[in-house]
């Protein structure tokens, strides 16, 4: 292991058994100052930040775009404080952490017996969704995540995930789609982020205006199993309750080729990602590339860039 990859594994296991034993109050405290520091210093995350708020709202100037990029990185680490620290949280602390709107999308779809998936993009805190779905709704889940480096990094987020009660399957391998497909033909919920393509295969959509690719998975995922695919949206305010959307379904299209109905779903997700995005973008936390345009050939879809979690 590196000297780099050390670092950043000790880093991260630092977060998990020191932030955790802080009062709430002094983790607040403590993501702001680091949130503020890292946007002053305007690292390449930062600039990447404001570059990707540019597209999201459109005709921003350099204030608007500073003082969003400023709100973003306070809402990132308002995520990593809260990811920290949810190991040490009581159950009704995470019962009453998280008020969601439209539920009934996804406890419809539970009760219809043929499962669900769920699409989030990188808002807000998707890892305390998760928690609040197996703890207040007492639904297991599957989710799927990106294999880091160092090897112990993502062992921790494996560990982190399963703590808070998910099986987590490793992106790379190739088996993990068969395997959510059959928890979801089970009647079961799987969970995916599904803004980013991380592979060779994703799917080219129109968001905010120019052209991203995003994962296929999802809706291939509905169109093999029959499952429920149901876009999810989250936001701070400024409680400390973090409040999200569950949009309604998206449908399968009744004509077409496998290709062209995952096309379609495919754009309707980031269709729902974009309203959201756009009614909360301080609360997208996409400090990498995204958009063709920005792609270059060491990023490009399969190429890993540090920083996804």
């Amino acid at each position: 292991m590196s000297a780099r990859d050390r670092l950043t594994d000790g880093l991260y296991g630092a977060g998990w058994t020191t932030v955790k034993k802080l009062p709430e109050p002094a983790a607040v405290r403590l993501g702001r100052t680091v949130a503020d520091v890292a946007w002053k210093r305007r690292g390449a995350g930062v600039r990447r930040l404001e570059s990707n708020y540019a597209r999201v709202v459109a005709g921003a100037g350099p204030e608007r775009l500073a003082a969003l990029s400023r709100a973003g990185m306070r809402s990132y680490l308002r995520y990593w404080m809260e990811s920290f620290r949810l190991p040490a949280w009581s159950t009704e602390r995470i019962k009453d952490g998280f008020a969601p709107e439209d539920l009934h999308h996804l406890t419809d779809g539970m009760d219809a017996g043929k499962g669900v998936v769920l699409a989030l993009p990188h808002l807000a805190n998707w890892d305390l969704a998760g928690a609040w779905v197996t703890t207040k709704l007492g639904i297991p889940f599957t989710t799927v995540a990106e294999r880091l480096k160092p090897e112990t990094l993502y062992d921790r987020f494996v560990a982190y995930r399963e703590g808070l009660g998910m099986e987590v399957l490793p992106h790379s391998g190739g088996s993990a789609f068969g395997t959510l497909a059959r928890r979801l033909r089970d009647g079961g919920l799987v969970c995916l982020v599904a803004d980013r393509d991380l592979s060779a295969s994703g799917v080219e959509v129109e968001f905010f205006g120019e052209t991203a690719r995003m994962p296929a998975g999802p809706a291939l995922l509905a169109q093999q199993t029959g499952a429920r695919l149901l876009p999810v949206t989250l936001w701070y305010d400024d409680s400390p309750v973090m409040r999200g959307r569950v949009h309604p379904p998206v449908e399968v299209p009744e004509s077409g080729t496998r290709a062209e109905k995952t096309s379609v779903m495919t754009q309707a997700l980031a269709d729902a990602f974009a309203t959201g995005i756009a009614d909360h973008p301080e609360d997208w936390h996409m400090l990498q590339r995204l958009w063709l345009k920005d792609l270059d050939p060491a990023k490009a879809p399969g190429a890993r860039e540090r920083g996804d979690r």
